[in-house]
């Protein structure tokens, strides 16, 4: 039986962290879904249908992902797909005390939703996009964590 994960974000912008899970997600799955979250609340630094076309682009190549924009329940988008899996990433170990919490929430509301908990590779770990647009908003390079084309827009937004 073929495996849909989900794996949600605010992707704000996505980085080569984000990247890096999504293939391996793919030797995991037939079908890995980018599911980009309106999330207003975190007041992006770009639009939903920006962020989207970043990942797209960040993406290229991948024929298992597809990337989606939602502002919904994830439970709830998770079952309209038919995704069996919620993927999320672990940094670090005060990642783990959210996503646990997050995790038991989305099986009480869609328990025949299991969530998949992946590190990403060792060079990744520090690396998030609060922090990168930290470090372009106060024009550092980026070029280590993100794709030239979401750099280039990072540049353009902050200019």
């Amino acid at each position: 039986m073929p495996i849909t994960a989900v794996y949600p974000g605010t992707f704000d912008p996505i980085t080569r962290g984000h990247q890096d899970l999504i293939r391996r997600a793919c030797r995991l799955c037939e079908r890995v879904i980018v599911a980009v979250a309106a999330n207003p609340k975190k007041a992006p630094l770009f639009n939903l249908e920006e962020r989207v076309a970043l990942a797209r682009e960040s993406l290229q190549g991948l024929a298992e992902v597809e990337v989606m924009g939602f502002n919904s329940l994830l439970a709830d988008f998770c079952q309209q797909q038919q995704a069996k899996v919620i993927l999320r990433g672990l940094r670090a170990v005060s990642d783990f005390e959210y996503e646990f919490q997050l995790a038991g929430m989305n099986r009480r509301i869609a328990p025949e939703i299991e969530t998949l908990f992946l590190t990403p590779a060792e060079e990744f770990t520090f690396i998030s996009s609060s922090l990168v647009k930290e470090v372009a908003e106060l024009g550092g390079d980026v070029s280590d964590f993100v794709a030239p084309h979401v750099k280039a827009a990072l540049h353009n937004r902050l200019r």
